[in-house]
């Protein structure tokens, strides 16, 4: 809280610090292989792309923008930020994060689009791989504390009321944190 927001495009700025592998690559929560051998790596820099995987990176919004309503702080706000495969992240759009059993799009390192199989929710979900769970539940919570109070207006989401994640969602958040 009060806290000097920063450019969004100062987050690839940041990310050099924030998100930087031990080999100096970025480390990307939708393409990297945590003990094992990524698909691709990305040099800080190499931005943009989209027309097939590993072809760019881009900002990744663990609590999408469209749920909040795109305006700041949170828009800026690096702990719900992430360096992601530009394809990837629009294989993932405004979707909540939950658990597919039948995917319909798998990216390189696994993580799956396909229909909710967590109770509470039927929709289309994104499940990032086991790997990274823990890390995106937690900047959800985060939004959900940081943010409690100054959420009137967003307009929510299948997951979300405001701020607040809905029971399906922060029961498996819960469960990923752990």
């Amino acid at each position: 809280k009060n806290h000097a927001a920063q450019s969004y495009d100062y987050a690839y700025t940041a990310f050099q610090t924030t998100d930087v592998r031990p080999d100096g690559h970025v480390w990307d929560v939708y393409s990297d292989i945590p003990g094992g051998t990524p698909p691709y790596l990305y040099a800080f820099g190499q931005t943009g792309g989209g027309v097939g995987e590993g072809s760019g990176y881009n900002r990744e919004h663990s609590w999408p923008q469209a749920w909040f309503g795109g305006g700041s702080p949170m828009y800026t706000d690096l702990w719900i930020l992430y360096p992601t495969d530009t394809k990837v992240n629009g294989y993932r759009a405004n979707l909540p994060y939950g658990t597919v059993g039948s995917p319909s799009i798998t990216s390189s390192n696994g993580s799956k689009v396909g229909p909710n199989t967590a109770a509470g929710y039927a929709g289309t979900v994104f499940e990032p791989i086991d790997s990274y769970k823990g890390d995106l539940a937690r900047s959800n919570f985060y939004v959900a504390t940081r943010y409690f109070g100054q959420d009137a207006g967003w307009p929510g989401s299948p997951a979300t009321s405001g701020a607040n994640p809905l029971p399906w969602y922060a029961e498996m958040f819960t469960s990923w944190s752990q």
